[in-house]
């Protein structure tokens, strides 16, 4: 498949192949779904803490006799039913993470990148070489090619300069080709390959 290259400046810098087996599959709903589930496990803290029975700050002295009082038979003010009291079963710190195979995962790039190039939201641009490392620049350039929420994919290393103009810019998100991922990929509007990024991306995926 053929897709046309431009340049930052909106210009036309001939054009690239891009391999059918990365960007010319049919996308599945599914596959992308796991592969964000996954990630998304991942990357909670999984920190929630609260305090048990054993765990509050309270006295064990029983509370009343055990009978003859009329009332329910209790042995501290720790637990659950009475107020500062510990909480039953409440959620402890733990890792929410888990497996998913490399094959899938891979798989569902491919299918993330396939779905931008049917979608029409796959742009490439020669390379992201900018004199200076100013915001403006990079902001005339977002506006010039009509981008919003955009994601640029540069190749093993993003241009230092374009990464700086880029930070303070609000819906523009700039990683290497090693930082693709599934989740970032399809939560914006638009996605940017350089020529580079397409090339380390191909080789990564084949």
């Amino acid at each position: 498949m053929k897709l046309d290259v431009i340049t930052l400046e909106a210009g036309k810098a001939g054009d690239i192949d891009l391999s059918d087996d990365i960007f010319g599959l049919e996308p599945r709903a599914d596959l992308l779904h796991r592969v964000v589930r996954w990630q998304r496990a991942k990357a909670q803290q999984g920190t929630h803490s609260v305090l048990g029975k054993s765990d509050v700050s309270y006295s064990t002295k029983k509370i009343y006799r055990q009978k003859g009082t009329g009332g329910a038979r209790h042995g501290s003010r720790k637990a659950p039913t009475f107020r500062h009291g510990g909480v039953y079963k409440g959620p402890t710190p733990r890792s929410h993470a888990f497996d998913l195979p490399k094959k899938v995962r891979a798989l569902g790039l491919k299918h993330a990148l396939s779905a931008k190039f049917a979608a029409g939201e796959l742009v490439i641009v020669e390379s992201l070489n900018i004199a200076d490392a100013k915001t403006a620049a990079v902001a005339k350039a977002v506006k010039e090619n009509g981008w919003k929420r955009v994601l640029v994919i540069d190749g093993a290393e993003v241009n230092e300069n374009f990464a700086r103009a880029a930070r303070n810019l609000e819906g523009v998100d700039v990683l290497p080709s090693m930082g693709a991922n599934v989740y970032d990929i399809l939560r914006r509007d638009t996605l940017v390959l350089t020529r580079a990024g397409v090339e380390a991306l191909e080789a990564r995926l084949k």
